[in-house]
């Protein structure tokens, strides 16, 4: 036989119902609709919420441990993964922006490639070196036309 099921809650049941209505994620949803039933009546044993919400009964018991170890704030605690560390060093990433800064520039991606492999010591792909200046600095490699010595030459005959 189970142990019987017990657990305060905390909050009251309108409290509960305002959450549900401005909560936008449904994980945080079904959450909160848990404590509400619990509150309300509604459910009784952790087996009724679980098919109720379409959940193991081993999901429903670590959301009510995390609710009784934290309260509600506990419960809807969203986790965010730290992300991969990033391939050019924020040091490194300042020297390049300084550098296409300068009016000299770089002609070319590969020679950005070249010049961190040289300036910073960092062998980086062409592709990663592209989407960083391109897209997260927003630089373009931009190189004048060539120009013809006569073309100064046709401007200055028309006065």
């Amino acid at each position: 036989m189970s142990r019987p099921f017990e657990i305060e809650i905390a909050e009251s049941e309108e409290e509960l119902k305002k959450r549900l209505q401005t909560a936008n994620l449904g994980n945080q949803k079904e959450k909160l609709i848990m404590l509400w039933w619990i509150k309300s009546g509604q459910a009784k044993e952790q087996q009724d919420i679980g098919k109720r919400l379409a959940k193991d009964t081993s999901t429903v018991t670590r959301w009510l441990q995390k609710y009784r170890s934290g309260g509600l704030d506990e419960l809807l605690k969203i986790k965010k993964a730290p992300g991969a560390k990033r391939k050019i060093p924020e040091g490194a990433m300042a020297a390049l922006e300084e550098e296409l800064k300068t009016g000299k520039g770089f002609s070319s991606y590969g020679a950005i490639v070249e010049w961190l492999k040289q300036e910073q010591g960092l062998d980086i792909e062409y592709a990663t070196v592209y989407a960083w200046v391109r897209y997260r600095l927003g630089a373009k490699l931009k190189v004048p036309r060539p120009q013809s010595h006569k073309q100064d030459e046709l401007f200055n005959c028309k006065s």
